[in-house]
């Protein structure tokens, strides 16, 4: 029979890694990377019979994961966030994937979803991410959305994925803050450029005009024109930090 583990990287996710885990309990291993949590995460963890292995990311998002899948004891690896349910439909398919033990990776469909707002289209429309495949070749490059590399087909599932994005504008906006600067340094490190008229003064209003009018994002109504201005905010920063990376290494 083949196996599978489900990769959780997480820190200081008290309030999110039981219900995650939960939704999980088709995994023959649930395996946690902490990022040296100081809350009661990884003791919650290990209660609900998961492994929790500690190792610093220090940023790398994708060499975190590549780690996650050399612990990894299983045939076959999920890669699950802490802030993400597998709904029962998606679980069942997973579990038939695996059992069939074809060499493919897979897509599912992830929709996001607020404790108690709703937008369903722009930003936070639903994507399809990879994240089921055969351990074995398999590894992650990047940063910032990192990219899953696999040397297997790809197929997609049909069973949704929930994604609780933020639980208050507070840690939106800390998210906001150090996904514009890592943006802005991987941009650095590939040797991208900087127009000011063009990345910072035209870039945004495209990025804004997209998500609102091309993506619908008008639909969710006062929230989907919040995120739709903060899309615009958050284009037009990540090309000022890189602009002042270029020009000043960052100061001001």
């Amino acid at each position: 029979m083949a196996t599978v583990t489900v990769i959780i990287l997480a820190k200081n996710e008290e309030q999110n890694i039981k219900d995650c885990i939960e939704t999980v309990s088709f995994a023959d291993e649930v395996l946690v990377i902490d990022d040296f949590s100081t809350d009661a995460m990884p003791d919650i963890a290990r209660s609900m019979g998961a492994r929790v292995v500690q190792h610093a990311m220090n940023g790398d998002w994708g060499g975190q994961q590549t780690f996650g899948i050399q612990e990894a004891k299983s045939k076959w690896i999920l890669f699950l966030d802490a802030d993400e349910r597998i709904s029962p439909e998606l679980g069942e398919e997973i579990v038939r994937a695996v059992q069939q033990d074809e060499p493919k990776a897979y897509w599912m469909q992830r929709r996001n979803k607020f404790h108690h707002n709703e937008a369903t289209h722009g930003v936070l429309r639903p994507d399809y991410v990879l994240r089921l495949m055969p351990a074995e070749g398999s590894y992650v490059e990047g940063y910032v959305h990192p990219a899953i590399i696999t040397p297997y087909k790809e197929a997609k599932l049909q069973g949704s994925m929930y994604h609780y994005t933020y639980d208050n504008w507070h840690q939106y906006f800390n998210k906001f803050n150090n996904y514009t600067t890592l943006a802005a340094e991987k941009y650095k490190d590939a040797g991208k450029s900087c127009s000011f008229v063009k990345d910072i003064l035209i870039r945004p209003s495209w990025a804004f005009f997209k998500v609102y009018f091309l993506d619908r994002g008008f639909l969710d109504g006062k929230m989907g024109f919040i995120l739709s201005v903060n899309h615009y905010f958050y284009t037009m920063i990540k090309y000022v930090k890189l602009y002042y990376l270029l020009k000043s290494n960052g100061k001001l």
